[in-house]
């Protein structure tokens, strides 16, 4: 029977990790579910809720993992392959409605201000990418949030005008599309 399973990699970031990662996996039999990658800083983040068929070994599939090119070399790399005790599909309150982004100069709680909207209206927060960009020339550092939610559709226009109000309040610019 097959085993659901979590893949989990930290390391620094380089050209070709997914590949990597990936076609290992896929030369293994293993089927990549929801999967993320970012960059972080100067790492790199991984994960996948991946499907093991019958035979493939978790702590093996680790080790292996550990010998790829890009990873062998990076001892503090971290590199996780365990069981997933969790739905492998997600629900209804996982299904995007609406993708919005926020831009503007960087404060300190904008993430908390932003999100704390979304739980009044019952939305959840799907994904969430928020990058600080240095600024040039004496300019300070920008703020890009890009946000993917799921917004009950009975609630979507209020809950998206408070999302702009609050941007505002924090002189930050938003934009938002449905899905």
């Amino acid at each position: 029977m097959p085993q659901t399973t979590l893949v989990s990699i930290i390391c620094e970031d380089y050209t070709g990790l997914i590949s990597e990662v990936t076609g290992m996996l896929y030369d293994a039999g293993v089927n990549l579910g929801d999967t993320t990658f970012a960059v972080l800083g100067g790492a790199a983040e991984f994960t996948s809720i991946c499907e093991f068929p019958d035979g493939v070994d978790i702590a093996q599939t680790e080790k292996d993992l550990r010998t790829l090119p890009g990873l062998s070399v990076q001892p503090r790399a971290r590199i996780s392959v365990a069981p997933f005790d969790y739905a492998a599909v997600h629900g209804e309150t996982a299904q995007i409605t609406h993708r919005i982004e926020i831009t503007g100069e960087d404060s300190p709680g904008l993430i908390a201000r932003l999100s704390e909207v979304f739980v009044g209206y019952g939305a959840n927060i799907v994904r969430l990418n928020s990058e600080r960009i240095p600024g040039g020339s004496g300019r300070s550092a920008r703020y890009v949030s890009r946000i993917a939610v799921s917004i009950p559709p009975e609630k979507a226009q209020a809950c998206l005008a408070t999302v702009a109000n609050t941007a505002g309040e924090l002189r930050l610019t938003c934009h938002w599309v449905a899905r």
